[in-house]
């Protein structure tokens, strides 16, 4: 590992909590291509599987927040664990409704439930940001780290799930997903001497963290952003399946997601100068870029080398996001408003999910692509219309702007 992330796995509970947070975060991968693919594999219907994963992805976009607004006044101990416990119980009810075959209605119920999940990932990006308050360097840094365990987890996560689901029993991938929140999350708030602390007579000040002009912008961009991850997810299934190699498609996200996670080691390495906003930009323009490929794809192998250079943008763009929440989101609610941004990327996943299976079905996997393209170019349009409003203030709400001129990233 290279010096500046070894340097910032040396402080005291950052190698555990991040450990932690990996597990905790598997699911985030696993359990919406999970359900889809253990859904087609039961009833061959991509409509109802895509909607099902709508309904995972959009309850988890309502509750996150809410839960993190719990966490930033009361504690992460006190709020994940009993969050967790709901949407266990939620996904193991959706798991044996899915296998008896009960109503469709009872399927949705349990999915919307199993939205009642921590957004993993904030969590340990807050305990990061307590570690390294006022060194935006090494912050910057455990970001990148952090995004690079995002894409391992969206490497080995599809494998999994498709891979067990595919070649053990439809319900494996959302079973084994379920294992992984439930060790993750309670390995994490075990761990209390990195645990943020709560800030119950500041939560309420100001409202929502959502009434930031910033985050606000960015959240919105991250609805089609995220259509374009749960899009692609979806049709890349289908894809392979008419390709004879349903299985592959596990392969061929994780390339995705590779491509991803080396541009994030990449970044991280790197201390940019200038404006965090206009590199934001860029990188949701590139993304949205990225997509044209996908229109003219053919066979699995010009699918992966696609997907594959998609991903170079993804990992820098969202490391820079976080700096940007970083900017114009008060301390006592960062937890928050890392998770709004989470939540517009599931609501957009909700929806190109939904949409894409309604294309795959209507038209067929290779029509499907359109979708992500379509949402590609909302999310840079959505970029370019706000950029001004992601402009830093004269001095960030709840911690100081000062440093070198080296930590806008």
């Amino acid at each position: 590992m290279s010096s500046p992330y070894r340097a910032i796995f040396a402080a005291p509970g950052a190698k555990g909590f991040s450990a932690a947070g990996f597990l905790g975060r598997m699911p985030l991968s696993m359990m919406g291509i999970g359900i889809v693919t253990m859904v087609s594999q039961l009833t061959g219907r991509y409509g109802l599987a895509g909607a099902l994963s709508a309904t995972l992805a959009l309850s988890a976009a309502v509750l996150g927040p809410q839960i993190s607004r719990l966490v930033d006044r009361y504690g992460q101990r006190r709020v994940l664990r009993p969050a967790t416990l709901v949407s266990l119980v939620a996904v193991a009810g959706l798991l044996v409704a899915a296998q008896q075959r009960w109503p469709d209605w009872t399927l949705f119920v349990f999915s919307a439930g199993g939205g009642c999940v921590p957004s993993v990932g904030s969590m340990v990006r807050a305990r990061w940001a307590a570690i390294y308050e006022g060194s935006p360097r090494e912050l910057h840094t455990a970001y990148s780290a952090e995004s690079v365990i995002d894409e391992v987890c969206f490497i080995v996560g599809p494998i999994l799930s498709i891979g067990l689901s595919t070649a053990w029993f439809p319900e494996a991938g959302p079973l084994l997903a379920g294992c992984f929140l439930a060790v993750g999350v309670f390995w994490l708030t075990a761990q209390r001497a990195t645990e943020p602390a709560p800030h119950p007579g500041e939560e309420h000040a100001g409202g929502s963290a959502l009434r930031s002009p910033g985050l606000q912008v960015l959240v919105l961009t991250f609805v089609a952003t995220g259509a374009v991850f749960g899009s692609v997810d979806v049709v890349t299934v289908a894809f392979a399946e008419e390709q004879g190699h349903k299985a592959a498609a596990s392969l061929v996200l994780a390339v995705y997601a590779l491509g991803s996670c080396l541009a994030g080691a990449v970044f991280g390495l790197l201390h940019l100068k200038g404006d965090p906003a206009r590199r934001w930009v860029v990188g949701v323009c590139a993304m949205a870029v990225s997509m044209i490929p996908l229109q003219l794809v053919g066979n699995l192998p010009f699918l992966a080398v696609a997907l594959f250079v998609a991903g170079l943008s993804i990992a820098p763009t969202m490391v820079t996001t976080m700096a940007l929440v970083e900017q114009h989101v008060p301390r006592a609610k960062l937890t928050e408003g890392m998770t709004w941004t989470s939540t517009g990327l599931a609501v957009g996943v909700a929806l190109g999910s939904s949409a894409a299976g309604w294309v795959v079905d209507a038209l067929g996997a290779p029509a499907g692509y359109a979708v992500p393209g379509t949402a590609g170019m909302l999310a840079a349009v959505g970029a370019f219309l706000g950029f001004r409003r992601l402009q830093p203030a004269p001095e960030r709400v709840g911690a100081p702007l000062e440093g070198d001129g080296q930590h806008v990233v």
